[in-house]
């Protein structure tokens, strides 16, 4: 993806990396290996596999922004998601530490942690959890879903193209 970008506009400015899937509620030590496995392998290393080779890139030319989106469930703890949040937690970790070390090299790289918006994984976990909704909507500042029907919102992306400048 980030060869296609440069061979089509010549260098790579700006990138926003969305990667997210739920995990069904359940305590802690009930929690498959192979279920954590699966929503870290989609959730964090997909946002570290396409950072690995856009930051190669930016460091080339000097330059660049990422915007990693983490989520809500990556500020906060709710007994039965440790999976869903240790991913997003890890988001964020991933970003700060990369945003240290490319920051002298003019490379700008922030994370947002967006609450519940209403998205099909969403709609999912409503028909499915209701009760859990409840759990994660009283820690949504808002008190509700946003109600955008696509992900991400568009504003993410303008967020990466203002650092880009």
């Amino acid at each position: 993806m980030v060869e296609q970008t440069v061979s089509a506009f010549g260098r790579l400015d700006a990138a926003f990396n969305n990667a997210g899937v739920q995990s069904p509620a359940v305590g802690t030590a009930d929690a498959s290996g192979e279920e954590f496995d699966r929503v870290n392998a989609i959730n964090l290393r997909g946002v570290w596999n396409c950072m690995k080779y856009e930051l190669r890139q930016m460091r080339e030319q000097g330059s660049g922004a990422i915007v990693n989106c983490s989520s809500i469930g990556g500020l906060i703890g709710i007994a039965g998601r440790a999976t869903y949040h240790a991913s997003k937690h890890g988001v964020i970790g991933l970003t700060k530490s990369a945003a240290l070390e490319y920051a002298s090299r003019g490379i700008r790289i922030n994370a947002v942690c967006p609450g519940a918006i209403e998205t099909p994984m969403v709609a999912d976990m409503l028909a499915k959890e209701p009760e859990t909704m409840k759990d994660i909507l009283k820690e949504q500042p808002i008190g509700r879903l946003v109600g955008l029907r696509r992900s991400p919102p568009p504003f993410f992306g303008f967020v990466a193209l203002v650092q880009a400048w």
